[in-house]
């Protein structure tokens, strides 16, 4: 199976702001720079993820796109089925051995195996490496301050 691509920027999206956690707002101009994709697609990302609850948004000077909520109650197999149109792998319409071929069943039952085993890990459980990816994104980690 293959996501797609707007599925791979609505996940890059969401690691980002949860390898960032609480440093603030990310611009989708930052985001859009730091992958080299189009910012225009991000926004329509952006905007939809909003929608569906994983992500606010800030408007105007200052403002920009957060987690809605911890990452660890962002669970992926829910953002990959917001994300994608759906998850039929082939079209059976017009083939003349439909009526008999259980193909469909197989493939449909593979499916849901794989969005299972989605739906087991959170945006938290991606990230191991936080301080790598923090690393690779440009955030610096805070100094601890003396007590």
């Amino acid at each position: 199976m293959r996501l797609t691509r707007y599925t791979d920027y609505a996940m890059r999206v969401l690691l980002h702001l949860a390898a960032r956690g609480d440093d603030g707002l990310a611009s989708i101009g930052e985001i859009a720079i730091l992958y080299g994709i189009s910012q225009n697609h991000l926004m329509k990302v952006v905007q939809d993820l909003g929608k569906a609850g994983f992500v606010r948004t800030v408007r105007g000077r200052g403002g920009g796109v957060a987690l809605a909520r911890p990452a660890d109650q962002i669970v992926v197999g829910q953002v990959v089925r917001q994300t994608e149109e759906g998850f039929q792998l082939v079209d059976c319409a017009g083939c003349v051995i439909a009526p008999a071929c259980t193909l469909p069943r197989a493939l449909n039952e593979a499916t849901a195996a794989f969005i299972a085993v989605l739906d087991k890990y959170t945006l938290e459980d991606l990230l191991d490496r936080r301080h790598q990816m923090r690393a690779l994104f440009g955030i610096t980690e805070k100094a601890e301050l003396p007590a």
